[in-house]
C-alpha cells in the first residue's frame, strides 16, 4: 500500500486509511520502532485490556486456585509497620 507524506506544520506525517486504523485497533496514539531499515508503527493498546473479562472465565473455570498460601505462618506484619 503507498500513503503519502503530507506537510503538517514545520513536521511531515501520514494519514492512514480508516481501514487499516479499524483492522489493527489503533487509536489515538502509535508506538514508533526504528528498526534496521525499516519504521514499525504499533498500535499503542492498554497493557491490561481485557484481564477482568480473563479472570472471569479463570474463576468460571475454577482455574483461580491460589498455588501458595497468602502469608506464611512465620511471617509478621511489624516489619511493615
Amino acid at each position: 500500500m503507498d500513503i503519502s507524506v503530507i506537510k503538517i506544520g514545520n513536521s511531515k506525517g501520514i494519514r492512514l486509511p480508516k481501514m487499516v486504523l479499524d483492522k489493527y485497533a489503533i487509536g489515538d496514539k502509535l508506538e514508533l520502532i526504528l528498526e534496521d531499515s525499516h519504521i514499525v508503527l504499533k498500535p499503542k493498546n492498554k497493557p491490561r485490556r481485557d484481564w477482568e473479562k480473563s479472570f472471569k472465565a479463570m474463576h468460571e473455570n475454577g482455574d483461580d486456585d491460589l498455588l501458595i498460601e497468602d502469608f506464611f505462618d512465620d511471617e509478621t506484619f511489624e516489619e511493615w509497620k
